[in-house]
């Protein structure tokens, strides 16, 4: 029977995990077990035959990563020839006992080396799939869509008929690993009108799927349902699964009572939980309750009025920018030790000078320093003053950056500037690891999400621009997706040779963002050495390093006020505002140069 007709009438239930059960059954580590088709391919057979003598009418072939780079060497075209045999001949000896057994190609995420252009990655591996006879396609545990529907595509122009299903990995707060919130997801997918189903599968347990999915409402195509067995847990040096088959098939029901076309499970979940779920369903009342199809104007949508709005009542900083005046924003180093007495102070002269807003940097050079959003906070509660706390995407994951926002929502700080963060030295990476889970584009991306579902008042989301890149074709690329992503306006590095002035001018025709254009005063031939050679980003002319020599402190300190006032009077036609970097506390100097900014 046709898959399309089968789930109109009952639901299909899938296989469980094959890693897990894999790892389990055999007393394996977990890891990948897809070069076992290859090497052992009687036992993936037989876990195979398991599911389906559980009561599995759905299997998936033990592909999930076969991807080159991901299995130790294995050839990714054995592999998935193997798999896919393997499946078959199990599903096949089911046939002759009367049961009618979907065999499907299964593919997990892309791996991360092919972020740029994932679609190729899933293009190559559906090809072979193709040419082994596939008809029927999983794409599963998705933490984004990149990619997915140029693969369903070339699907469709070679396999008109295929049945795709494409599922995402989702958390349970709705959000995936790459912080997308679901229900964009699933509403894009269902919007390409190639896909035959979509859903969720693993990273959460049957509950917080089970309330995921009533949450959507109605939906326009069938949904799936293929949650972990629970969450893991770590005993010595190997994780486990220790959900209740009962429970979890219980849960799973209650879905498909309502209207859920597909479902099975993922980690964790055994031939003894799948058992349990096929006699759920056989007493599933008919007819159930659809959860589609349904008229588009009855699916949830985000709070209206919170997008594209500009700023809010509190917000004095877009305020400005949005009213078109020039706002003066000044970054200033937190502190090295706990000692915040001379920050304070200094941030209390710049608050004084005019400053419309204090930035901190979040740990620069990737040194430990007080950390930028509690500081934010203080600032903002003591003094009364907008701040725009750094947010480097090299030290948390998306849980922590979530719980961090979440805190700094709470203190009422509204501007946040994203950027991916200095490496960790070298020298130092066998002791301190970084995260680097997003980038900027993806953590502006999970943070317009955030506005969206999360936050009542949106944050204004800033990022960099690097008015030095020495390809600035592909800054000017990179500053569009970051507009795309929701990116309120960029802070740029400061413009010190005549290079990074044209780029500025380029800039201003080519983007809508608002622009803070960067000012760091150079205090001396040595500090303007050093930023020339060893500071990522920052280029200071030749012209400039030899006003410099033989210049006393106070003559350096002069020159460095009359070089960034005739700076700011320069760019000032191309931005929105100013970008203030204080170099070594010296807060005095700075609010020299802000009272010039405010006259012109």
């Amino acid at each position: 029977m046709d898959i399309r007709e089968e789930i109109k009438k009952k639901p299909l239930l899938f296989d469980g995990a094959m890693g897990t059960w894999y790892a389990e059954h055999y007393q394996q580590p977990l890891g990948a077990c897809e070069p076992i088709n290859t090497l052992a391919p009687e036992k993936i057979r037989s876990i195979h035959e398991e599911y389906i003598q559980a009561g599995a009418r759905a299997i998936r072939t033990n592909t999930f990563g076969a991807y080159p780079g991901l299995m130790g060497g294995a050839d990714p075209r054995a592999v998935i020839e193997a798999g896919w045999r393997i499946a078959r001949e199990a599903a096949e000896r089911a046939d002759l006992s009367g049961q009618e057994i979907h065999v499907f190609a299964d593919l997990g995420p892309a791996p991360a080396e092919s972020h740029e252009d994932p679609g190729s990655a899933y293009r190559e591996i559906v090809k072979m799939f193709m040419a082994c006879g596939a008809r029927n396609f999983i794409f599963e545990t998705l933490g984004t869509d990149a990619g997915i529907l140029e693969a369903v595509s070339e699907i469709r122009t070679q396999v008109p008929d295929a049945f795709v299903i494409v599922s995402f990995g989702v958390q349970p707060d709705g959000f995936t690993r790459e912080g997308v919130y679901y229900r964009h997801l699933l509403r894009r997918t269902t919007e390409s009108k190639m896909v035959d189903v979509t859903g969720l599968n693993c990273v959460s347990g049957a509950r917080h799927m089970t309330e995921l999915i009533e949450a959507l409402g109605p939906w326009e195509i069938p949904l799936c349902a293929l949650p972990n067995v629970g969450y893991p847990v770590v005993r010595g040096n190997r994780t486990y699964f220790d959900g209740d088959p009962e429970y979890f098939a219980a849960q799973i029901r209650t879905l498909t009572e309502k209207g859920i076309s597909i479902v099975g499970g993922c980690c964790g979940t055994t031939p003894t939980h799948i058992g349990y779920l096929h006699r759920e369903l056989e007493h599933i009342p008919q007819p159930r309750k659809m959860l589609f199809p349904a008229d588009r104007a009855d699916r949830a949508e985000p709070a209206p009025g919170r997008q594209g709005a500009w700023y809010t009542a509190a917000d004095s900083l877009n305020e400005k920018l949005a009213a078109g005046e020039k706002v003066i924003a000044v970054e200033l180093d937190s502190p090295k030790d706990c000692d915040v007495t001379k920050f304070m102070r200094g941030a209390g002269e710049l608050q004084n000078a005019g400053a419309d807003i204090l930035t901190i940097a979040d740990c620069p050079v990737a040194r430990a320093r007080m950390d930028s959003s509690l500081l934010a906070c203080k600032v903002h509660r003591e003094l009364g003053m907008d701040v725009m706390p750094h947010m480097t995407c090299r030290d948390r994951n998306i849980n922590a950056s979530k719980a961090l926002l979440l805190g700094l929502a709470a203190e009422g700080i509204q501007n946040v500037l994203v950027i991916t963060g200095d490496p960790i030295p070298t020298s130092e990476r066998s002791e301190v690891r970084t995260v680097y889970q997003f980038n900027s584009v993806k953590m502006a991306s999970y943070l317009k999400s955030l506005n969206e579902e999360v936050f009542p008042e949106p944050f204004r989301v800033f990022g960099a621009l690097n008015l030095n890149a020495v390809n600035f074709e592909a800054e000017m690329r990179k500053c569009e997706r970051k507009r795309e992503a929701g990116m309120t306006g960029v802070l740029t590095q400061p413009v010190l040779t005549e290079q990074a002035f044209e780029n500025l001018k380029t800039a201003r025709r080519r983007t809508d963002l608002k622009i803070l254009g960067g000012i760091i005063p150079v205090v001396s031939e040595r500090n303007a050495l050093f930023m020339e050679n060893e500071v990522n980003g920052i280029r200071v002319s030749e012209k400039i390093i030899q006003l410099y020599r033989g210049k006393s402190r106070d003559e350096s300190e002069e020159l460095a006020f009359e070089i960034s006032c005739e700076i700011a009077r320069r760019i000032e036609p191309y931005v929105d505002g100013f970008y203030l970097m204080t170099p070594f506390s010296r807060t005095h100097l700075m609010s020299r140069i802000i009272r010039v900014i405010r006259s012109l």
